[in-house]
């Protein structure tokens, strides 16, 4: 029998890492994509499960079609679209540039992969696609870090929008997109920011995806905590919601 793969994004660190963990643990062949080949060398000897490394900048667009084609000759069961960044502080100061770079990287190149990975599933007729979004997508905006909640925003809309048309081709593919509240791993840090709320491991949230990945969920909330929380503020108007928000965010840049 054919063994099963997985292919992740930002595989380096934090859940992409976790992720993988979790399905070498499953028996799946991995591929690992990430900008430090240091980091997925080391992660394959922990692993040992067959593993293919792509080092690879998603934030270049040219590098995400370079990906793509060479996963062209791959049977990819599970593609775990997670590579992402953030970026703090008020939109009147935050680096223009690095806006930019999180747009291309959480927004444009997701796209891409996400849509070269499912043709190629639909065509064969089986996959799941399981994008790492964000809580902060299922808000109405996050003030002080404004461009990273849009841009986990498009994430979900897009997965929804998906998902449903899937649903209607009674298509044996699965989309799903993952948000996670605060998570304890390097992401904050290279966000500039210290969350104000308690963050769960990334052990956890990977957990906690798998449960919903199993009952075919189309937006994955990790923790009954998170989920209450995303539930209820959409009973509040923006106007009323937002100042709450802004509060939380300033508090991470302290």
């Amino acid at each position: 029998m054919r063994q099963k793969t997985v292919w992740i994004t930002g595989a380096s660190s934090g859940i992409g890492m976790e992720f993988a963990r979790q399905y070498a643990k499953k028996g799946y062949r991995l591929i690992l994509t990430a900008r430090r080949r240091e980091r997925l060398e080391a992660l394959e000897k922990e692993l040992h499960v067959p593993c293919r490394i792509e080092v690879c900048d998603l934030s270049q667009e040219e590098e995400c079609y370079r990906i793509c084609n060479q996963m062209s000759d791959e049977t990819i069961d599970v593609f775990i679209n997670n590579a992402g960044m953030g970026a703090y502080g008020s939109f009147l100061e935050t680096s223009l540039e690095k806006e930019i770079t999180m747009l291309h990287l959480n927004d444009r190149a997701l796209h891409i992969l996400m849509k070269q990975m499912l043709l190629q599933m639909q065509k064969r007729g089986s996959g799941t696609i399981l994008n790492v979004a964000s809580s902060a997508g299922l808000f109405p905006g996050g003030p002080y870090m404004a461009a990273y909640y849009a841009s986990k925003a498009y994430v979900v809309s897009l997965t929804r929008a998906v998902s449903e048309e899937l649903r209607q081709l009674r298509s044996p593919v699965y989309v799903c997109a993952l948000c996670p509240g605060p998570v304890n791993t390097e992401f904050n840090a290279h966000a500039d920011v210290h969350s104000a709320l308690n963050g769960i491991s990334a052990k956890c949230c990977v957990r906690e995806a798998f449960r919903g990945m199993k009952r075919h969920k189309t937006i994955l909330v990790p923790t009954l905590l998170m989920r209450l929380g995303c539930s209820a503020q959409r009973l509040l108007p923006a106007r009323l919601l937002l100042p709450v928000v802004a509060h939380q965010q300033k508090k991470k840049g302290r």
